[in-house]
C-alpha cells in the first residue's frame, strides 16, 4: 500500500529504515510525548518494521513517511477487529516539523481511511501539553471528546490525555 501527496510517499518501512526511525525516535524532542524512551535502538525500530502487519488487519500499521527519498516520520493505524474505526498516532523528526509535513500526511492516511477503507471513525489522543499535535487534529477536523486529568502514568509523572474523534460523516 503506497499513498502520495503534494510532497510526500506514505509506504511501508523497509528494513534498510531502520537506522533513520531509530535517530528520529531517540531524539527526547521528539520522544517527549511518546510511550517509548530513548534511545530507541535500531533493534527496536527493526523489531518494529518486522512485525508490522497487513495495513488493513486488526491491530498497528505504521506507515513510513518518505520526502525525496528520505524517512521523516511515521503514521501509525491501530485498526479495531471490526474493521471499522482505528485509533492514530504519528512522529515527526524535529528537523521536519512545522513545515507542513505531519497535516499533510495524517490528513492523508485519514483521507484513506474513510475513502478507501470505508472506516466509519477514526481516534486519536495526545498528552495535554502537546499543543502542536492538538492543534494538528483539530486542523483536520477532529473533535476534542475528552480530557482524561492524570491519566497515564510515563516517564515517572501523571499525564493529562485529550481524546479526539473524527466520524466519517463529518469528514471533510
Amino acid at each position: 500500500m503506497i499513498l502520495t501527496s503534494a510532497r510526500l510517499t506514505i509506504r511501508p518501512f523497509r528494513l534498510q529504515d531502520a537506522q533513520t526511525l531509530a535517530d528520529y525516535r531517540s531524539d527526547p524532542d521528539v520522544a517527549r510525548y511518546q510511550g517509548w524512551s530513548t534511545p530507541f535502538t535500531v533493534d527496536e525500530a527493526t523489531r518494529l518494521i518486522a512485525e508490522t502487519p497487513d495495513p488493513a488487519a486488526p491491530g498497528w500499521y505504521q506507515y513510513a513517511i518518505d520526502l525525496d527519498g528520505t524517512v521523516i516520520g511515521d503514521v501509525g493505524v491501530n485498526t479495531h477487529e471490526n474493521l471499522m474505526q482505528a485509533d492514530l498516532g504519528y512522529t515527526f523528526a524535529t528537523a521536519h516539523q512545522g513545515q507542513g509535513y505531519a497535516t499533510e500526511a495524517v490528513g492523508r492516511v485519514v483521507r484513506h481511511l474513510f475513502t478507501d477503507r470505508g472506516l466509519h471513525r477514526v481516534s486519536a489522543e495526545c498528552d495535554a501539553r502537546n499543543e502542536r499535535s492538538a492543534k494538528l487534529l483539530t486542523r483536520l477536523g477532529f473533535r476534542q471528546e475528552g480530557l482524561r486529568v492524570q491519566h497515564t502514568w510515563i516517564k515517572g509523572e501523571w499525564t493529562d490525555d485529550l481524546l479526539f474523534g473524527l466520524l466519517a460523516q463529518d469528514f471533510r
